[in-house]
């Protein structure tokens, strides 16, 4: 296990959600500190707000992707096409692995459950019946190389 998957899921065993985890775990390697990335990534967890969506990790993974091939030119369409790339095959290596990239299909929950705003308690339950603190893992490891 690298160095940043173990971070990123101490991150997560410490009470941050998945996308400030991975996120977390590389913004000082690119100049932002620690609790500005916190806030930054804090609305991506729990599938984008919690409403199970495109999991957390995966929204972490993406923001890392972006500080390293982003783009701040409006018209840099070659720029973007090359992030966008990036993107969808770390996305896919992703899904390959866990069979999805969205938290409710991950998470096993139904598309018809309404969520709630209301974070889940974080007991010993909650972390032996989700595989979040393993996919958080998983995301941060696989975008290691980049750093």
């Amino acid at each position: 296990m690298s160095d940043k998957a173990q971070l990123a899921k101490k991150l997560f065993l410490d009470g941050y959600n998945c996308s400030q985890a991975v996120f977390g775990a590389y913004a000082e390697d690119f100049g932002i500190d620690f609790s500005t990335a916190m806030k930054i990534s804090s609305g991506f967890g729990g599938g984008f707000g919690r409403m199970r969506e495109v999991c957390g990790a995966v929204s972490g993974m993406t923001m890392v992707l972006g500080l390293k091939y982003g783009y701040d030119d409006p018209k840099a369409n070659e720029l973007k096409a090359q992030l966008y790339k990036k993107v969808q095959q770390y996305a896919e290596k992703y899904k390959e692995e866990n069979g999805s990239i969205v938290c409710r299909e991950l998470l096993g929950l139904s598309k018809a459950e309404k969520s709630s705003p209301i974070p889940s308690e974080r007991t010993e339950q909650y972390y032996k019946k989700r595989p979040c603190s393993e996919l958080v893992e998983f995301a941060a490891g696989l975008i290691e190389d980049l750093v």
